[in-house]
């Protein structure tokens, strides 16, 4: 299969020429990662027609081992999707002016979607670690160290990650010494015993680092609050959720046999993300960490989709993640174009966008509507799946299935409050009054808004045709075959919906808007039109007056629930203590020397 192969090396080879070439021909180096980025496109479409084969390379002996990839409906379906969102964000980094001052931008582009395209063809968990690995480097090489603050998120990023890879060394290592393989496909690991499940979570954690799960999500709001939009929209929106759930998806239904425990503590860690993520994104007011939040918190329906362990929840899970990445990326993308035509980043900074910018609202709303799980839009059809599925998981006898009522209300909890988050966020950018510094602000470039329309049209698209089209041919090939246990023409109710608002949109266009009167407001006797308003983040401040929420927000601040800060805690604690026992007197010292040479002596003689 040399084009599998040819998808892999044709990234990083050219994205390795391309550091050779000076910056000053920055364009030019965008021109060929689109070329490149065209050339896998259009590989990764003949592949997804291919068979499904499991194939090694046999340049010289021993190969077979080590260079084993595996091209069946997971792996073909991940790396379309990948070949199209890094299609459209390239497109877009070409006139966003912060990714203009990335140093070697358009080569770690190439270098990551390279070794994207290997983690996922791979069937050797070494070459696995091995892309995997060099993808924590090229995100941290895509962050813009500008000030102290990004350089900070940078360094977080790159040692949670490379703190999941080293955990992730122990499960590989202990799927070795068991089984003798590193071929997943000779993999089918029951987690019934302590080790084997020590090695199905070490992985597990690693998936969980990628995707931005928690408790080891704390880079990704961090991350898309510095990072440029293009890099946050390319990594942790769409090809580390694809990566991280891809791996997921692996390990739940090929490496490991998971048992009703092990199921529980993916459900858990599932709702957990959902609702805590969503909180968190309720009271932001830096509308790209509020994106990084929810970023984090979709990846828990997700989580719950392959925990339910059913064909619907496995094929939800896989429909939830392409469509995260879909309206996440797109979602950064709106954030990019804003922050470039405004200047601003808060929302208290911003106000009345929608005329000013109507391209970028639209798609920005479609991509408020799908990630909320409204109808017609494809977030709709994923989570509608996964509520059918945890309510099919209900019949069964598991400690999991007998709290399939748990997880069902915080699933539909966190898509009402998500809903919430984003009125507060399109309202807070786009709707009210805009603000005086803002008059000038023009609609972005449509080299910037029709990457964020194709998306937007994909989500409506895959909404309208998700029952009838998109979940039979793209994921009932991977997860197999399944029955609605519900009612759902999803064709029937999207185009009504759509045509009600096509109609509704007609209606007011042929109507005599132009006459229509406005006046200052009247108080007293005095015009203070411009001075009143009411802005969209006060009704959120009242989410913080509850006693128990206040106090979880104020430590969340305080980063009591952040892993990086309370390690980081510990280690200043103890190397505090060491330095007092550091006393400069030689007594002390052979005191140490004596204790840990006894305490060596036990360890050997046990």
């Amino acid at each position: 299969m040399n084009q599998a192969i040819q998808i892999i090396l044709l990234p990083v080879l050219i994205g390795i020429l391309l550091f050779l070439l000076p910056s000053a021909l920055r364009m030019i180096k965008a021109i060929i990662a689109i070329g490149v980025i065209l050339i896998t496109g259009y590989l990764a479409i003949s592949l997804f027609g291919a068979e499904e084969i499991v194939f090694s390379l046999d340049y010289r002996a021993g190969d077979e081992k080590y260079c084993s990839f595996s091209l069946d409906g997971l792996s073909k379906l991940i790396i379309l999707f990948m070949s199209l969102l890094s299609l459209l964000v390239v497109i877009y980094s070409t006139v966003y002016r912060t990714a203009a001052v990335l140093r070697n931008y358009y080569a770690w582009f190439l270098i990551t979607l390279g070794f994207s395209y290997g983690a996922v063809l791979t069937n050797n968990l070494l070459f696995f670690l091995i892309c995997w690995g060099i993808l924590g480097i090229s995100l941290y090489m895509l962050t813009h160290g500008k000030d102290e603050k990004s350089s900070a998120a940078a360094k977080k990023t790159l040692v949670i990650i490379g703190a999941s890879d080293g955990i992730m060394i122990l499960g590989i290592a202990i799927i070795w010494r068991i089984t003798g393989t590193l071929n997943m496909d000779e993999i089918a690991l029951p987690t019934s015993d302590l080790v084997r499940s020590i090695a199905c979570l070490s992985l597990l954690i690693g998936s969980f680092t990628k995707a931005g799960a928690f408790p080891f999500h704390t880079w990704v709001p961090d991350y898309s609050e510095t990072a440029p939009a293009t890099s946050s929209a390319y990594l942790p929106a769409s090809l580390d959720k694809l990566l991280g759930i891809y791996f997921l998806a692996r390990i739940t239904t090929q490496l490991f046999v998971l048992g009703d425990w092990m199921r529980f503590i993916l459900l858990t860690i599932g709702v957990i993300t959902i609702i805590t993520a969503v909180m968190m994104a309720l009271v932001q007011h830096n509308y790209k960490r509020l994106l990084g939040f929810h970023a984090v918190s979709q990846v828990g329906y997700m989580i719950v989709g392959f925990g339910l362990g059913s064909v619907i929840g496995i094929a939800a899970g896989l429909f939830h993640m392409i469509n995260n990445a879909i309206y996440k990326g797109g979602l950064f993308l709106a954030a990019g174009a804003i922050e470039q035509q405004t200047g601003k980043e808060d929302l208290e900074d911003l106000g009345g966008l929608s005329r000013a910018m109507p391209l970028t609202f639209f798609a920005t709303l479609v991509f408020a509507l799908s990630i909320s799980g409204i109808p017609p839009f494809n977030g709709f059809a994923s989570k509608w799946m996964i509520y059918q599925g945890i309510i099919d998981f209900g019949h069964g006898t598991g400690i999991s299935n007998q709290l399939w009522m748990v997880w069902l209300g915080l699933a539909v909890l966190g898509s009402a409050l998500t809903l919430a988050s984003f009125i507060k966020f399109t309202g807070g950018i786009f709707l009210g009054r805009q603000q005086k510094e803002s008059s000038k602000t023009r609609e972005a470039s449509p080299v910037m808004w029709i990457p964020m329309l194709i998306l937007a049209l994909v989500c409506i698209g895959f909404g309208v045709f998700a029952s009838n089209q998109v979940v039979p041919k793209l994921f009932m090939p991977v997860s197999g075959s399944f029955e609605y246990t519900g009612i759902w023409e999803s064709s029937t109710v999207g185009l009504l919906v759509l045509v009600s608002i096509a109609l509704g949109i007609v209606i007011y266009l042929l109507g005599n808007i132009k006459n229509f009167r406005t006046s200052d407001s009247f108080i007293g006797g005095e015009k203070i039109q411009e001075e009143t308003s009411f802005s969209t983040l006060e009704f959120y401040k009242s989410f913080q007056e509850f006693k128990w929420l206040d106090t979880m927000f104020r430590r969340a601040k305080d980063r009591w629930f952040d892993l990086y800060d309370l390690f980081g805690r510990l280690i200043s604690w103890l190397g505090g203590i060491f330095s007092r026992l550091h006393t400069g007197i030689l007594h002390d010292y052979t005191l140490w020397v004596f204790a840990g040479l006894v305490i060596l002596l036990l360890l050997l003689i046990t």
